[in-house]
C-alpha cells in the first residue's frame, strides 16, 4: 500500500531531500526531535525491518553508508543515534522501512 514516503519518492509530495542514490533517499524530518533529524529510507517499499527479505539486506549497507555521510555533513559524526521502529507498538507510524538519524544535541536514554 502506498505511503507518504512513496509519494515523496515518486515526486508527488515535496520534501527537503538531503541525499539520493539509485536505491536510497534521505529527507529532513518535518517534525524534528533534535537539531539533526533526517529520515533515511530505501526507495523500494518494505513495510518494516522485519519484512526485509534476506536476499535484499544489502540495502542496509547503503542506508548505513548514507547515515555516515550525512552525520559528517551535519557535523554530528561522533555522536548520533540511528534507529528504526518495527511495528506500531514500537512507535512505527508509517509502514515504509525508514531510519531516523538524530543528533546535534545530548540525547536522553531510551526506554
Amino acid at each position: 500500500m502506498p505511503t507518504i514516503f512513496s509519494d515523496i519518492i515518486s515526486g508527488k509530495l515535496p520534501a527537503k531531500i538531503v541525499y539520493e542514490s539509485d536505491n536510497v533517499i534521505a529527507i529532513e524530518d518535518k517534525y524534528p526531535q533534535a537539531p539533526v533529524h533526517i529520515l533515511i529510507m530505501p526507495k523500494k517499499e518494505y513495510k518494516n525491518l522485519q519484512s526485509l527479505p534476506e536476499s535484499e539486506m544489502g540495502i542496509l549497507t547503503e542506508i548505513v553508508k548514507c547515515a555516515q555521510e550525512l552525520a559528517v555533513k551535519y557535523k554530528c559524526a561522533d555522536e548520533y543515534r540511528l534507529l528504526t521502529n518495527n511495528g506500531s507498538l514500537a512507535g512505527q507510524t508509517i509502514n515504509h522501512l525508514h531510519f531516523h538519524l538524530i543528533g546535534g544535541r545530548k540525547l536522553g536514554t531510551m526506554a
